[in-house]
């Protein structure tokens, strides 16, 4: 009997990227602040574009889940922005703010 392992790795490397990007959104708008969107587009389009081109297909999977989870990233950090003029979370002393 084989044992398919690649939906367990899937399953926690989407684990990994969603929790990775947690702390990635704060730390984005705390020192870039919403202006960062952009990198979480590019990161985006680049991992869409590189699943299509990736002939393994659990990396194609985990390279989707990473340009989908930038793309939701996007509107975290403006959901961030909100969240630091609430209190919820420190703003930057440092960054310029409009």
């Amino acid at each position: 009997m084989d044992l398919n392992f690649s939906g367990i790795i899937i399953g926690i490397a989407t684990f990994l990227v969603i929790g990775l990007f947690h702390p990635l959104v704060i730390k984005a708008e705390y020192y870039i602040g919403v202006k960062s969107w952009w990198l979480f587009l590019l990161l985006g389009i680049a991992s869409v574009v590189a699943s299509l081109l990736v002939a393994n297909l659990t990396l194609s999977i985990l390279l989707g889940v990473v340009a989908f989870s930038s793309f939701w990233s996007i509107g975290e950090v403006f959901e961030q922005k909100k969240r630091v003029e609430k209190g919820w979370f420190p703003a930057n002393p440092k960054k310029k703010s409009k």
